[in-house]
This record gives structure tokens, sequence and C-alpha cells, in this order.
């Protein structure tokens, strides 16, 4: 497992950030990564493998080593670059993560994505409102949560800053705060419902 991003002076200009626990990666997170990769028109787009999501219990959580190596099994693009970048920088905190990685990548644009799901409890999440000030943030749709995500508490307070999916290709470029909602095709794929099928042993 490395936990390296590529070196900033071969960093792409555009690349979309996919921070999860990935336990296990599966075929959604592709898919929506190749949505992104396209819709948003972006150079790249790096899975950050967290050591472990402050907002989810460690029951039922496998190691980073085994969750690492389930990406980079799933990530057979040359666009998708797998990073445990997080156990480097020393950040828990998405908003302190994406802080270090623009020190890092000074010529990068950054665009966070998010799941529907996420975005329903991200006013929970750790300093939110500093992240939609550092970053774009692209929501991708997911089965079951569109209507809880939009009108949940994040997205009545950031809904100014929304600009239409028309206008998504350009959301690396605009100035923060922006966001974009993606209403892609969806699917069916789930870590929770591997594991519960048994076919992801922690």
């Amino acid at each position: 497992m490395t936990a390296n991003a590529p070196r900033s002076h071969v960093a792409p200009k555009r690349v979309g950030l996919l921070g999860g626990s990935f336990n296990p990666a599966h075929e959604g997170h592709l898919h929506i990564s190749l949505e992104a990769l396209k819709r948003l028109q972006l150079d790249a787009v790096w899975w950050l493998v967290s050591p472990q999501n402050p907002l989810k219990s460690t029951t039922g959580m496998a190691d980073l080593a085994d969750r690492f190596d389930s990406a980079l099994m799933m990530a057979k693009h040359p666009r998708i670059v797998v990073s445990a970048i997080e156990t480097k920088l020393g950040t828990r905190y998405t908003a302190d993560t994406l802080a270090a990685l623009q020190r890092r990548f000074t010529q990068t644009r950054f665009v966070w994505l998010m799941g529907a799901d996420n975005l329903a409890q991200f006013h929970k999440w750790k300093w939110w409102d500093r992240l939609i000030l550092r970053a774009p943030i692209a929501v991708i749709d997911r089965e079951g949560y569109s209507n809880k995500a939009l009108s949940g508490t994040a997205a009545r307070r950031m809904e100014r800053w929304r600009i239409p999916m028309d206008r998504a290709g350009l959301l690396a470029d605009l100035d923060v705060p922006a966001w974009v909602y993606l209403p892609i095709k969806r699917h069916p794929a789930s870590s929770t419902a591997i594991r519960a099928e048994g076919r992801w042993q922690v």
C-alpha cells in the first residue's frame, strides 16, 4: 500500500476527490467516478481511502490495507488514482485534508465528490462550512436519498450557490462556493449490501 498521490509537478489540472471508507470498494464507486470524469470534465479522480471516517463505527470496518487493496482492484482506469494520503498528511477531517492537498498541489483545481447520502448528513461534518469555501462540490444522485438530501439542512443553506446541471462541466473553474447536483443513472452496488451478503469478510 502506498499513501502517496501523484507528485505536485505531475498532478492533473482538474481533479475530483472521492473520499470514503471503501469497505469494500465496488462497481458503484467506479460508476460515479466515470460519470464525474465525463460530466465535470475532469482530468482525474482520486479515491481517498480514509483511515477511519469519524461518523462511522469501527465495528465491521476492515483494516486500511484491505480496503486500499479492494480499491486498487476496482479502480481499473488510467485516470482513477487510489490513495491513502491522509495517513501521511495526518488529517482526520475532510476540510483539513482538502486544505493540505491544496497547499501541496497548488496548480490543481479540486472538486469534492460526494453521494446524495452524504449531502443528507453534510451539516454534521466537522467544519463543513469551511469545506464549501475551499472547493466546488459535486453531489451524485443515489437511490433512496434524493429527496432527503435536497431538502436537508446543508442543501437548504447552500441553495443560492447551486448551479444548474448543464453547467457542470464548468464547476472545477468556478469561484467558491459552488455546487451541482448530478442525477445520473444509478448503480445498485453498495458496501453495506456486499458485507451483508458475506462477500466481504472483516
